[in-house]
């Protein structure tokens, strides 16, 4: 049996392309894993990474990033369109194969405890492996940035997980956890106002009274000069894309404003993007299982 986890980690660097390359290196050097994709956006300025492979493999690979990221990122020079506390600001582990969540919990609190002791970086447990019902969700902890990290750690609620009751001074301190599969997708806008991508991000994302298991907000991409709606779909069981893509572009269309593009960050399960494929192909008595070449090889 053959048991099989990926990791997603999000570096706070997307313009340097030394150091991204430098972070990468780690997995790519780490017997075991495999580095499935990089992803540079130089207006976040944030790289996501994913990897898989056995579970110590990925142990490994995730440690000796967070040391490479600690010694490169200064978070007191960064700035950036998306939201950050930590020169590694979100590191997840997700079940594959022949493994379960509670196999990826454990081994969030392993690779926590190490990035702590080995790379000084406090860390935050969160989503399934969150020590308190209030940890559980990323934008809480993250909540404040960087720049607000270390006051908000002195607050008996939100001390580390491990590291102590600290930030490193120049990396922050970060998140690391289990949860299932996650789309982060991004919907571009025609139009240079942020406001209208800020608005339609506050009416989509579950936490202002819409669509489950999505979290969203508006950003400028500063290169293209055009406003985005930049989306986190935590399941695309409960809400599928196209779900999420119809909703923008009604909600954009009273503004005047069209949708001209989307933009997937990293890697997102087949059956997210067949369920696309089938919504707006209208294939009718589709079955994916048997209708799909993919599905037989794998």
């Amino acid at each position: 049996m053959t048991k099989i986890i990926e990791s997603v980690p999000n570096i706070s660097e997307g313009r340097d392309s030394t150091i991204i390359e430098a972070c990468v290196d780690q997995v790519r050097n780490t017997p075991g894993c495999i580095l499935l994709d990089y992803s540079s956006d130089p207006s976040h300025n944030r790289t996501v990474i994913t990897y898989m492979g056995s579970p110590e493999a990925c142990e490994e690979a995730s440690v000796k990033l967070a040391k490479k990221a600690v010694e490169l990122i200064d978070l007191t020079k960064h700035t950036g369109e998306h939201p950050r506390m930590g020169c590694v600001d979100v590191m997840p582990f997700i079940p594959i194969k022949d493994t379960s969540m509670d196999d990826c919990i454990e081994l969030a609190k392993r690779v926590g405890e190490r990035i702590a002791a080995e790379a000084d970086l406090p860390v935050f447990l969160y989503e399934k492996s969150a020590t308190a019902p209030h940890r559980q969700n990323l934008a809480k902890i993250r909540k404040g940035g960087f720049e607000g990290m270390a006051e908000k750690v002195k607050d008996p609620d939100w001390i580390p997980d491990f590291g102590g009751q600290r930030i490193h001074p120049t990396g922050g301190a970060l998140c690391v956890g289990a949860r299932p599969p996650l789309i982060a997708y991004n919907i571009n806008l025609g139009t240079d106002n942020l406001e209208i991508a800020t608005k339609i991000g506050k009416i989509i994302r579950e936490a202002g009274g819409g669509l489950r298991c999505v979290k969203a907000m508006g950003v400028m991409l500063e290169e293209r000069n055009i406003a985005q709606v930049s989306i986190n779909m935590t399941d695309f069981t409960v809400t599928p894309l196209h779900r999420v893509t119809e909703l923008v572009r009604n909600e954009a269309a009273r503004y005047g404003v069209s949708v001209i593009g989307t933009e997937l960050i990293g890697l997102a399960p087949m059956r997210a993007l067949i369920d696309a494929a089938e919504y707006y192909l209208q294939i009718e008595e589709f079955d994916p299982a048997v209708q799909v070449i993919e599905n037989h090889l794998l």
